[in-house]
């Protein structure tokens, strides 16, 4: 991200949004975790929405990683008071078997809070998310649509990979196609924005 949208990112409307609107949006189609659900968040930030994760989505632990080394420490500012049941570390979305040694389905739910549509190689992230997911978890995601990023705002304001953005039914699109099943999602603002859940199938018993 670039220092504008950093800044937006970490602004209080942008925290009062995501807290008050798009937490409740991803409750009501998602619910919260299972007891003991240990949580992944991809592309944390300044930890704002890891500290939703515990504190509203029901966390038992949770990793989360991003790219930004300032982020990270940041992150371990705000997510402090939690002590060991977070862990942070600087990686890839798209590799997080070296990031946090994550193996298959380590994970009971992964959260997406916008950092799908930053990365080139967004299929490769889906991917990684599915990995990682144990069967029966959930991805939870809110993503900004090739619709959005194709505004003059977006394009003079924001730095984003310009090919290869995804629209949101593409988004959904590739999910499936990777095994999971869209438990519910929605979109605002004529498409900009696409929120959902979708939970990762449990194999049949043979």
């Amino acid at each position: 991200m670039n220092k504008v949208e950093t800044a937006v990112v970490n602004s209080p409307p942008r925290r009062w949004l995501q807290r008050l609107y798009e937490t409740r949006a991803l409750l009501r189609i998602g619910g919260r975790l299972l007891p003991g659900t240990r949580a992944l968040e991809i592309g944390c930030g300044s930890g704002y929405g890891s500290q939703l994760v515990m504190d509203h989505f029901g966390a038992a632990t949770l990793d989360a990683v991003d790219l930004d080394p300032a982020m990270i420490e940041r992150a371990g500012k705000r997510l402090a008071t939690y002590g060991g049941r977070v862990r942070l570390a600087q990686g890839s979305a798209t590799d997080l078997l070296a990031a946090l040694d994550a193996e298959d389905g380590s994970y009971g739910a992964v959260f997406d809070f916008g950092i799908v549509h930053h990365i080139p190689d967004w299929r490769a992230a889906i991917a990684e998310v599915v990995r990682v997911l144990a069967p029966g978890g959930r991805f939870y995601f809110d993503e900004v649509t090739a619709h959005a990023l194709a505004r003059p705002s977006y394009r003079r304001l924001f730095d984003h990979p310009i090919e290869d953005r995804f629209t949101a039914q593409q988004f959904l699109d590739e999910l499936t196609r990777r095994g999971l099943v869209v438990v519910g999602s929605t979109t605002r603002i004529r498409g900009d924005y696409l929120l959902g859940v979708a939970a990762k199938t449990v194999p049949a018993r043979v």
